[in-house]
């Protein structure tokens, strides 16, 4: 064929019954070029056994050597040269399958040739995209079954042939024309054969049932025209049923970026969306690229933490009483959400922590060489107070004035991943030891004061008969920084004192304080009560 043709007009297609061969109305009209004759189109583009003459006659012309050029021929398909045709597997996802007759099943993969015959299966979050010889597309979404039975082309290639069985599953199919060439293509189902000129639409089954959407163009079924914007159902019950697809969900709301797995979305439910939802992941702004696939009956979809880092598009529909997927909202979004934070290990949450420092501790992420970690005073992290570049450990020991405290962690490898959720701990000064105060021996009573401290609920007070505080231990507390005791034997006793706050916790003993009980007086004489008595 010259190079400068130019194919115009429209082939006009309805839907075949099963077994049925092109329609003889089906003609594809050729426009003509200078130096056209019908003798040289008919060796051109016309099956043996169909002569000029035909041509002359379905075409009217008076002068075979003569043909106006501009003038536009029809050529019934029926009449067209046929030859085999092939299709290119473009994108392969999981486990999708090939049966050839006479062979054993196969693993499909991308850049794989097709021809009539094969048959396709694909697993549960696999999918593959096919391109035919004119540029149309299909994706079998995950848990489809579709034998390509026949690819052909009519007339040296002018014209492509595609008829497909969708067994079970789905097809989605962008049937486009391609310098003028329109397509011959037809979807047959267990309930109703699709035939179409270049259109956008998707296709069901699910047992004795199919669907239809239809996004662009017209699609005829079984001889019924299902234009744009209309879904249908046959399912054998009746006369099949149509509706006008639902409108694309509101997805405005949907972060632009996701730093967390497994990968979660939530969105507004919407009207009419009885029968839930499909929700699609594919590589950003390629729509023959399906990764993930998912129908939920909530407004919410997630999927396995499998998906690596990278940008992404998320294609939503809405699903209506009939089964019948609506429109379909983009949304563009990135993943990062590796390498991924390590797992606090302490201190827990919302500790109350003791001291001038904080010991930090988390799990290793072998694929992280090093950590960031910041410590700010805030929620938001606009009041850092500290902030470490590059921790090559699993802990970390920060010396911090008293206050509440919030702290992250993030993992680096080739860059820094996301950070992890914020930890919350506030450091409490240790209660004071008290000032040693000198006792008082009164009476029959000790007295015992002390300097008071701030932020103490109580002190406690041991005593016992020597420095080590093993014998004869006794423990009293108060609340008062002052303490009456009765007055003890003779003898050397020690003391220690140390304040306790409202939760209990303790501080450091103060200093040893020692305490000499003197014998009463009146022992002094016993040595010279004998003398006393002689007088």
């Amino acid at each position: 064929m010259k190079a400068s043709v130019r194919l115009a007009g429209v082939m006009l297609l309805t839907a075949c019954a099963a077994g049925a061969q092109t329609p003889a109305e089906a003609d594809w009209r050729y426009r003509i070029q200078t130096g056209d004759t019908l003798i040289a189109l008919t060796d051109a583009y016309l099956q043996p056994g169909h002569s000029w003459r035909e041509l002359q006659n379905l075409n009217h012309v008076a002068d075979p050597l003569r043909l106006p050029p501009g003038g536009v021929l029809r050529m019934p398909l029926a009449w067209l040269k046929r030859e085999a045709s092939v299709a290119e597997a473009l994108f392969v996802q999981g486990q999708v399958t090939l049966s050839r007759p006479q062979q054993t099943e196969q693993r499909l993969q991308t850049g794989a040739e097709l021809r009539s015959g094969d048959r396709l299966r694909s697993a549960a979050q696999s999918s593959a995209s096919l391109r035919f010889v004119d540029g149309s597309r299909l994706l079998i979404p995950p848990l489809s079954d579709v034998t390509l039975e026949q690819l052909l082309v009519y007339g040296r290639s002018a014209i492509p042939a595609v008829r497909l069985r969708l067994h079970e599953g789905g097809a989605d199919s962008q049937v486009l024309p391609s310098a003028g060439r329109v397509p011959h293509y037809e979807i047959r189902t267990p309930s109703v054969n699709l035939g179409v000129r270049g259109t956008e639409f998707r296709a069901q089954v699910d047992g004795a049932a199919a669907r239809l959407q239809v996004l662009s163009g017209t699609v005829a079924a079984d001889g019924q025209a299902v234009p744009a914007g209309m879904g249908l159902l046959a399912d054998g019950q009746g006369r099949p049923r149509s509706a006008a697809l639902l409108a694309a969900p509101d997805v405005g709301a949907l972060p632009a970026l996701l730093e967390r797995l497994p990968l979660r979305f939530a969105w507004k439910a919407s009207d009419g969306a009885s029968g839930g939802w499909r929700a699609q992941v594919f590589a950003r702004g390629d729509f023959t690229r399906l990764l993930l696939d998912q129908r939920s009956d909530a407004a919410q979809a997630a999927w396995p933490d499998d998906l690596p880092d990278g940008d992404y598009s998320l294609r939503l529909r809405a699903i209506d009483a009939l089964g019948l997927e609506g429109r379909a909202a983009e949304h563009a979004f990135r993943l990062k959400a590796r390498p991924e934070p390590p797992f606090i290990q302490g201190p827990a949450p919302a500790a109350r922590l003791y001291g001038e420092a904080v010991d930090l501790h988390w799990t290793i992420n072998t694929q992280a060489r090093a950590y960031r970690l910041q410590i700010a005073r805030d929620a938001g992290f606009g009041e850092l107070v500290l902030e470490q570049a590059a921790l090559s450990g699993n802990s970390h020991r920060a010396a911090l004035p008293p206050g509440r405290y919030h702290w992250r962690l993030a993992a680096l490898a080739a860059d820094q991943g996301p950070w992890g959720d914020a930890q919350q701990f506030e450091l409490i000064p240790v209660p004071p030891s008290p000032a040693p105060a000198e006792p008082e021996l009164s009476g029959d009573g000790l007295q015992l004061r002390w300097r008071a401290e701030a932020g103490v609920a109580r002190y406690e007070l041991q005593w016992a008969g020597d420095a080590a505080f093993s014998q004869g231990l006794q423990s009293l507390a108060s609340e008062q920084p002052a303490i009456s005791l009765p007055r003890p034997g003779p003898g050397r006793y020690y003391l220690r004192l140390r304040c306790l706050d409202a939760d209990g916790q303790a501080g450091p003993w103060g200093q040893v304080q020692l305490v000499n009980v003197p014998y009463p007086r009146w022992l002094w004489l016993l040595p010279l009560a004998p003398l006393l008595l002689a007088l």
